[in-house]
């Protein structure tokens, strides 16, 4: 069977079991702050086990895409050098919400993989979750006995807890776990060796394939378990897995899973792939390399396609810091010193067509994204070499500081494994110890901006599900259902659950709403709302005193409206931009508040001042037609779909969804955000800038209503007072040439008085050059009025003399300053570092500065300290 027979077989089983086939969710998480990425396929159904969501589908099976490289689930130094191990990797996954329980998932995982899937029984061992004493936990019995229908028990395993009590983070849904382990080992290893004693003991031949997890405690704050409100099935089986075990491989990526795409990076390469290399063999790191690149290819792509890109923080970081640890293996070790990885997105794109479509839509945009990557650090990688062999150079130690591995980790984004093979070339060490002390003290920085320190939810009044009305009103009578204590960056706050609320939660670019919950006796401000896994979360300073009465919530209308003229006009920028650059257009992020609305869009070049006198025009000619709004509830997505709506990449839509129209000829979008009723309530529209993102992606800036006012009348008040300055000329463009001619003119005259004063200067400085220790020596106080000007007079003194050793000290706007100049013949023969003199002599004018070791600079505070600086010059030369 191929990869995609096997896939598709899964699915259809489930399917005759009453499961409803969902999509995979995206790979970039929004709306859960515990998480960037979906690493496990029970992330987007967390609202349904924790009974914070309504249950739509009790049965669903699904193939998720996930991604793991930090945190607990960190396998990213493991890819590549094992056989199983991956960044991107699919879950197969089957659950039950409330449904169905032990019996019927052991029975059906038994199915599956023997009657179906023809796995061998006799390769197969399971393992359930022998109890834990300290936790209160018994044996899982029904599990045992379940399997024991099937299996003997001698391949029926009990694991403790870390192996079979599955936990998805330090609070949470968990519960009690049984693996699938299958024994890939050849005939003749089997009969020397019991399967049994080599599960979970790492054999990159005896792999777990398949877990069922039996949900039923909830793990809160205090470490304590509490009892679900209904029991559930979460199962995960490794897809790359088992394809290797069907297909009779011994690695992943020697099945059709991964070989089209090493088949081509080895061909394009010129090197053959080994697939039987060890560590032990010339050509390991070149198949490590494949390896590599195959894998983290299928990660930052479709990361990208689910609209995260590269960048130097979040999630962001981490796709970065994967396309460069792929870029580094290509070019350290198949020879690729040019962007070839970007090549690899067209072939993965056929793939998974069919599969996961919102790549092969998106191929151009991911290709580009990933050559502009490539390009930016290649040019890295290159400067951080020349760095690397500078530091070599100028440090005659058997050790690399760790600082300065650091340095090159952090600056130039070299992986610390690259740092010690260029260290071992030059028979050095790493000195790891300081390297690590300053990674942590980076984490630590990490973590302490970023840490939330959540408490445990406190029910006031039970129910399940928040209505949400604020569609249709910014006032509702509201209870709190529940509460909890939050501590970030040092501040405490309460996050409320209500039974009813008006209040939007941030979500889809648009900031969540703030107001007031007021009570009988008290008011109480919300300064945010926020979705959480579904959940909608109301920010407040302080808890209201009675928690039990009944509340106005009201939403701040001023700031709500505010925001809704912005919303509504990033829709109508949104088909603009179609209209004037062309369809390839797609929203790549956007942020729309009181004050300004962000567009980020995917486009390949600048948007030239005429396009965006075009776009403007185009929005605000909508604005004028008072188009009025057409919003529809609870449309079938696919019938959306086919009605022409726009829908994002990175999203995941529901069944049904929410459809936002100005003129059906014009903008229909899907949409969960607040709008205003018609594009006239809107007034103005007015771009304010536009730039790059990203590789392939623009960034348009804009104001409405009364910001877009204020920055007219601005812009008027400005002309107004340069017209006075300038004695209210009829034609004001014409007397601004003037008067920039002039200014041109006169910078002319300067620079020419300039030098001809530095002409005069270099002849009298040849005059007082004198010969000390062999070395042309100059050391003079004088008088330039730029540090231009200086430079210049300084390389004209060096083309002159060879053996050059000049110190110029000078006094610019009262601030002091020093130059050295240094032939190169003196700093390779001498020793002579004009960076290194530099620092030294500035600290005479209580200064710093720095530079090459031909040609350094400094300034100061104390202009009285340059006659010692340039008597102590003298004395690096003696």
């Amino acid at each position: 069977m191929t990869a995609n027979e096997i896939r598709q077989a899964f699915l259809d089983f489930f399917a005759s079991k009453g499961h409803q086939i969902v999509p995979s969710a995206p790979i970039v998480v929004k709306n859960d702050p515990t998480l960037m990425f979906t690493n496990a396929g029970m992330n987007q159904f967390k609202d349904l086990f924790l009974g914070e969501a309504p249950i739509k589908y009790p049965r669903v099976a699904d193939t998720q895409r996930c991604l793991r490289v930090s945190g607990k689930h960190n396998d990213l130094e493991e890819v590549g050098i094992d056989t199983y191990h991956h960044t991107m990797f699919e879950m197969l996954g089957n659950w039950s919400f409330g449904d169905y329980f032990k019996k019927e998932a052991i029975t059906w995982s038994w199915e599956l993989l023997t009657d179906v899937l023809k796995l061998d029984k006799e390769r197969l061992y399971v393992t359930v979750f022998e109890g834990d004493e300290k936790e209160g936990l018994p044996m899982d019995q029904d599990a045992y006995n379940f399997w024991k229908a099937f299996v003997p028990e001698s391949r029926i395993l009990k694991g403790n807890k870390k192996d079979n009590f599955w936990e998805m983070g330090d609070t949470g849904p968990c519960g009690p776990c049984s693996e699938i382990h299958f024994d890939n080992r050849s005939d003749q290893e089997r009969a020397k060796i019991d399967g049994a004693t080599l599960v979970n003991a790492d054999d990159p031949q005896v792999i777990e394939i398949w877990n069922n997890v039996f949900m039923e405690f909830n793990r809160l704050k205090d470490g304590s378990l509490k009892k679900l409100p209904a029991q559930h099935v979460d199962t995960g089986m490794g897809f790359e897995r088992l394809v290797r075990v069907i297909q009779g491989k011994t690695s992943n990526y020697d099945s059709d899973v991964f070989t089209p795409i090493i088949n081509f990076i080895a061909e394009s390469s010129g090197i053959p792939y080994n697939a039987d290399a060890t560590p032990a063999d010339k050509d390991w790191n070149q198949a490590v390399a494949m390896r590599v690149m195959a894998d983290h290819i299928r990660a930052i792509a479709f990361a990208i396609a689910d609209g995260q890109l590269p960048s130097n923080n979040k999630a962001g970081y981490v796709i970065r810091r994967i396309l460069r640890r792929a870029v580094r293996y290509a070019y350290q070790y198949l020879g690729f010193k040019d962007p070839f990885l970007n090549n690899l997105v067209p072939l993965l794109a056929e793939q998974f067509r069919g599969v996961f479509d919102e790549l092969i839509s998106q191929k151009d945009f991911v290709q580009k994204v990933i050559l502009e990557e490539e390009n930016s650090f290649l040019r890295t990688l290159e400067n951080g070499i020349n760095r690397f062999e500078r530091y070599i150079q100028e440090n005659k130690k058997g050790k690399i500081d760790g600082t300065f591995a650091f340095e090159l980790y952090d600056t130039y984004g070299f992986p610390i494994d690259l740092t010690e093979l260029m260290a071992r070339e030059q028979n050095l060490a790493v000195d790891m110890e300081g390297f690590n002390a300053e990674l942590q003290k980076q984490k630590e920085r990490s973590r302490a901006a970023t840490a939330i320190d959540a408490g445990d939810w406190v029910t006031v009044n039970e129910g399940e599900e928040v209505e949400f009305v604020g569609y249709d009103n910014v006032v509702a009578k509201s209870k709190i259902l529940k509460y909890r204590k939050v501590k970030a960056k040092g501040k405490e706050q309460y996050q409320l659950v209500l039974d009813v609320t008006p209040f939007y939660a941030e979500s889809g670019g648009q900031v969540g709403d703030a107001g007031f919950l007021i009570g009988d006796s008290e008011t109480v401000g919300i300064n945010d709302t926020k979705k959480e896994n579904g959940l909608i979360i109301h920010f407040a300073d302080k808890l209201p005193n009675d928690l039990n009465a009944e509340f106005s919530a009201k939403v701040d209308v001023v700031k709500r409206t505010l925001t809704e003229n912005n919303h509504s006009a990033t829709h109508l920028l949104h088909a603009a931009l179609k209209t004037v650059l062309g369809d390839h257009v797609n929203q790549k992020g956007s942020l729309v508040n009181e004050d300004i609305l962000r567009f980020d869009f995917s486009h390949f070049s600048k948007v030239t001042d005429a396009e965006v006198a075009q776009i403007e025009a185009i929005v605000n000619q909508k604005i004028r037609e008072n188009i009025a709004l057409k919003e529809e509830r609870n449309v079938p997505y696919q019938k959306a779909l086919e009605s022409g709506v726009t829908a994002l990449f990175g999203e995941k839509y529901g069944d049904y969804v929410r459809v936002i129209t100005f003129d059906d000829n014009y903008s229909k979008e899907l949409c969960g955000g607040t709008h205003v009723g018609a594009t006239g309530q809107i007034g103005y529209f007015k771009i304010v800038s536009e730039s790059a993102v990203a590789a392939g992606v623009r960034r348009i800036e804009a104001i409405t209503a009364l910001k877009a006012e204020e920055y007219i009348n601005n812009q008027s008040r400005l002309l107004t007072e340069i017209k006075e300055l300038l004695k209210n000329p009829k034609d004001l463009t014409k007397s601004l040439e003037t008067l920039l001619e002039e200014n041109n003119k006169l910078k002319k005259e300067i620079e020419k008085s300039v030098l001809e004063k530095a002409t005069t200067l270099k002849e009298r400085l040849k005059e007082k050059a004198k010969i000390v220790n062999g070395i042309k020596f100059i050391a003079q106080e004088i008088d330039l009025p730029s540090p231009d000007a200086i430079k210049n007079l300084a390389y004209q003194l060096k083309d002159i003399f060879d053996n050059l050793f000049l110190v110029l000290a000078s006094s610019i706007d009262g601030k002091p300053n020093l130059t050295i100049m240094i032939s190169e013949n003196l700093v390779q023969e001498r020793g002579l570092d004009a960076g290194k003199i530099i620092r030294e002599l500035a600290k005479e004018i209580n200064g710093g500065g720095g530079g090459q070791p031909f040609y350094a600079t400094a300034g100061g505070k104390n202009p009285e300290g340059l006659k010692i600086a340039l008597e102590k010059a003298e004395s690096y030369l003696v």
